[in-house]
């Protein structure tokens, strides 16, 4: 069974920074993309940034472009998000995902819970 668990969440002021982790387990790691999203409250759940499995390749939302850096440690079998100068209107749960493909649309295969991101003004 695969598990996808985040942490790092919390509440930071707007110009302030969070890093995102998230550890996979019960899967092949390193063959395996990353993605993260996130969901705002009354909204759908949007793309944010993906890595492959190589590194190789990474994808961002325009809306975060030069200020989310997402990267992995397959030794630590584990995908981060880096969130500089972040805003109020990045506050959201954020989730990581995980499938053998990578991608910026919601087919991963597999999801973690979650961890909330608050931005204040």
């Amino acid at each position: 069974q695969v598990q996808l668990v985040e942490s790092g969440g919390g509440l930071v002021q707007a110009g302030g920074s969070l890093r995102l982790s998230c550890v996979v387990s019960g899967r092949t790691f390193s063959s395996t993309a990353m993605g993260w999203f996130r969901q705002a409250p009354g909204k759908e759940r949007e793309f944010v940034a993906a890595i492959s499995w190589g590194i190789i390749t990474t994808y961002y939302a325009d809306s975060v472009k030069g200020r989310f850096t997402i990267s992995r440690d397959n030794a630590k079998n584990t995908v981060y998000l880096q969130m500089n100068s972040l805003k109020p209107e990045d506050t959201a749960v954020y989730y990581c995902a995980a499938d053998p493909v990578i991608r910026r649309n919601n087919e991963y295969r597999y999801w973690g819970q979650g961890t909330q991101v608050t931005v204040s003004s």
